[in-house]
């Protein structure tokens, strides 16, 4: 172990005796990091695949079930609380019975925290995209367990950022699927050894899960109305999302919405940006078993996981993000939905995609002060309902084959087989 290494080994050992001995004040994050369980499971068999958080579990979905039904253990770590309810959620789905599939919280990158997960080590770590844990790596590296990243993303600003850990950190990877070119090259530039170009995976995703029964009440009454749906927004794009909506119902008096706030913490924000408004409105989580929703105009989607399949609900989609932050969000779902979609000039956390979809006729890039407008045109133009799934552009096509294609000479040691019963581990 040479000096950066020490150094960095001494430096989390220290922050992990600190956390451990003043838990009960610390954050839930840290909390459910610090109580992170190992799963029970032969050593070198099962793969390690790690999402920090919501969007790299749901990104993980087609990944997962490949994985899965080629005869794979797979355990999922995530490091958020929010992350650690939707894997409680997807889990039973995801293991299907099989025994395959268990998950939990992703532990401390210090010894003590790791140690658990090491005395019966995985076959091979894979995360998705840039989870770079100098501690873990260099104790994988050591043990000889391929390291693997998928849908690798790096920005200039992250690579800026990159310290000397993180550089030793990317130098220990076996691989990286990055998923543009962009990002590949800036993985290289941080001293990742082997980059390839993987795509990502955000368009070659399962269709999203059905919602539940309850939204056909919804569903029913406002048939006859169109519906925004407006989803991921961000602080400061709930009250311009409002206006842009209020003033399209001057043209479309029965318009309704659907508001989507990308983070949890974000849900009461939104509450209340709603009530101060005097906009009557309903919560997604506390749905109601018997009432009209002819008189409802406004719905709050306050649950996880459901904006892919609720998109498909639209007459037109705001795919959020890009209005009061540069970097955007995901536009495929809503696409993929086949609904007219409006997007934020602040996409850059995207620029992979929106070209070509731009190109294809696909989306809309609209300047704030241009929102309400786009929005009435968008309305007046589109099907109250989407017509049916609309086909990607065919360079976006088949980047969970090439990802797994990469990731399989590094698995082939692990091989498939029969099922290994797993002692399920969760929040």
């Amino acid at each position: 172990m040479d000096s950066l290494d020490l150094s960095y080994r001494v430096a989390v050992s220290l922050a992990g005796a600190a956390a451990r001995a003043c838990a009960r004040g610390l954050p839930a994050g840290w909390r459910m990091r610090l109580e992170a369980e190992a799963p029970d499971l032969p050593a070198n068999r099962w793969i390690w695949l790690h999402a920090v958080s919501v969007g790299e579990l749901l990104l993980a979905e087609g990944l997962v079930r490949r994985l899965r039904d080629t005869g794979h253990t797979l355990h999922l770590s995530t490091g958020t609380p929010a992350g650690l309810a939707l894997l409680a959620q997807r889990l039973p789905a995801w293991d299907g019975d099989t025994g395959r599939v268990s998950g939990g919280a992703f532990p401390l990158d210090d010894p003590a925290g790791l140690e658990p997960f090491l005395r019966r080590a995985p076959g091979a770590f894979l995360a998705l995209e840039t989870e770079l844990w100098p501690g873990l790596l260099a104790a994988l590296e050591a043990r000889g367990i391929p390291r693997l990243i998928v849908n690798g993303r790096l920005t200039e600003k992250s690579l800026e950022r990159g310290g000397p850990w993180l550089r030793r950190a990317a130098s220990r990877l076996s691989l990286v699927a990055a998923r543009d070119e962009a990002s590949a090259e800036a993985f290289r530039r941080l001293g990742a050894p082997v980059v390839a170009l993987g795509g990502n995976l955000k368009a070659d995703l399962p269709p999203p899960r059905p919602l539940h029964e309850g939204w056909a009440a919804l569903r029913e009454a406002w048939t006859e109305h169109p519906v925004v749906v407006a989803g991921n927004t961000v602080e400061g794009e709930e009250t311009l999302i409002l206006e842009a909506w209020a003033q399209a119902r001057g043209r479309f008096p029965g318009l309704r919405l659907i508001l989507a706030p990308r983070q949890p913490r974000r849900f009461e924000a939104a509450a209340a940006i709603l009530a101060a408004r005097g906009t009557p409105f309903r919560r997604a989580s506390a749905w109601p078993a018997d009432i009209s929703w002819a008189s409802t105009e406004v719905l709050l989607l306050d649950t996880l996981g459901d904006l892919p399949a609720v998109y498909a609900e639209g007459t037109v989609a705001l795919v959020a993000g890009g209005w009061a932050a540069p970097g955007g969000h995901n536009p495929l779902e809503s696409i993929r939905a086949g609904v007219p979609t409006l997007l934020g000039p602040g996409f850059a956390n995207f620029g992979d995609l929106v070209p070509s979809l731009r190109e294809a006729g696909l989306l809309q890039v609209v300047e704030t002060p241009d929102l309400a407008v786009a929005l009435v045109e968008a309305l007046a133009a589109a099907p109250l309902r989407p017509m049916g799934k609309v086909p990607l552009p065919e360079g976006l096509r088949g980047t969970l084959d090439r990802t797994l294609a990469l990731l399989e000479p590094h698995l082939a040691a692990l091989g498939g087989g029969q099922p290994v019963p797993i002692a399920r581990v969760g929040p």
